[in-house]
């Protein structure tokens, strides 16, 4: 049963990098605004490229646009109350806002563990079962499993939202994160965190390892299918089609399973360490996504390239027609 909220806590500070010195704030601020322009830039780019070339509008290409949406949100959600921490002094965040936060973090999250998991299906439809790719995963189908992602996502994060929200928050209000999130809130609640923690571990593991057991499945499968091929070009092309990915979800999950298994096997970080850990793998792969979309994807590199050509070729016929005035 949810205690009453009697907390005198009307704010909470977020720390950032703990053991930062006040020197180096101009520098982090920086930096951290530059990866936070990069990631607007080349994602907005993607969905650009998605709105305007039709020849994307296929399965695969809808699920890098949710992606795409998804690293924007999140990214929105968490770097621009950290860059204000280091560029204005402003680490303060109020009660309600923290959770707010919270919620969108765990949120935004969970969509994108899932948005890898049709990654995966995607993959190994259209290798393990090449015939029945066309008719199985259609753009309607892809739309139903996006749409289906985005609403079921809302439920777990809500639940932990509604349950943390209420606790006695009675000492300190200072979070050692860059952002608010379940663990860091509820670490300070002035009750048993049991409670409140085995199930956030649960639903964490749920949203993790269930789609990562079915994309370590479905990749084992690709493997086994791709070495019965005799071909040995047809080997390394079927691989280099799921090769972008592959490493898209590897930057998603390897890292977090790490931290994850760390911690449960008694590797413990300090307070620096593990706040770096987690904004690199928070931060980087919405920021590296689209550049390895547009690098390893064929679609999307040629959509790329056509769209530099239609800006040059109007630019250097002005320039010829200036110089033969």
């Amino acid at each position: 049963m949810a205690q009453r909220n009697q907390s005198i806590v009307t704010e909470f500070i977020l720390t950032g990098f703990p053991g930062l010195h006040q020197e180096y704030y101009g520098l982090v601020s920086a930096a951290l605004f530059l990866v936070y322009l990069v990631t607007m830039i080349a994602n907005a780019t993607v969905i650009f490229l998605f709105a305007t070339d039709r020849s994307l509008h296929k399965p695969m290409y809808y699920i890098i646009l949710n992606l795409s949406v998804c690293d924007v949100l999140f990214s929105t959600t968490t770097l621009p109350k950290i860059i204000t921490k280091y560029w204005f002094q402003s680490g303060s965040i109020s009660f309600t806002a923290c959770f707010v936060q919270m919620y969108f973090v765990h949120y935004l999250g969970s969509v994108n563990s899932f948005i890898l998991f049709q990654m995966a299906l995607d993959r190994y439809l259209a290798i393990c079962h090449p015939l029945r790719y066309p008719h199985l995963l259609t753009t309607s189908n892809i739309l139903i499993l996006s749409i289906t992602a985005w609403i079921t996502a809302k439920a777990c994060p809500l639940i932990l939202v509604l349950r943390a929200y209420p606790l006695p928050y009675c000492a300190s209000n200072i979070i050692s994160q860059c952002y608010c999130d379940h663990i860091g809130i509820t670490m300070l609640a002035c009750t048993d965190r049991a409670p409140y923690a085995v199930p956030a571990f649960i639903f964490a593991m749920v949203v993790l390892l269930g789609p990562l057991a079915f994309i370590i499945f479905s990749y084992c499968a690709i493997i086994i299918a791709v070495y019965n091929i005799a071909n040995v070009q047809g080997r390394l092309k079927s691989l280099s089609t799921c090769s972008t990915q592959l490493i898209i979800i590897s930057l998603y999950y390897l890292p977090r399973c790490f931290v994850y298994l760390a911690s449960n096997v008694g590797i413990t970080f300090s307070a620096d360490v593990r706040v770096v850990i987690i904004m690199l793998y928070s931060l980087a792969p919405p920021m590296i996504n689209p550049l390895i979309y547009c690098l390893r994807a064929k679609d999307m590199r040629e959509s790329l390239l056509k769209l530099f050509c239609r800006r040059t070729v109007p630019e250097k016929a002005q320039v010829a027609t200036i110089s033969n005035q």
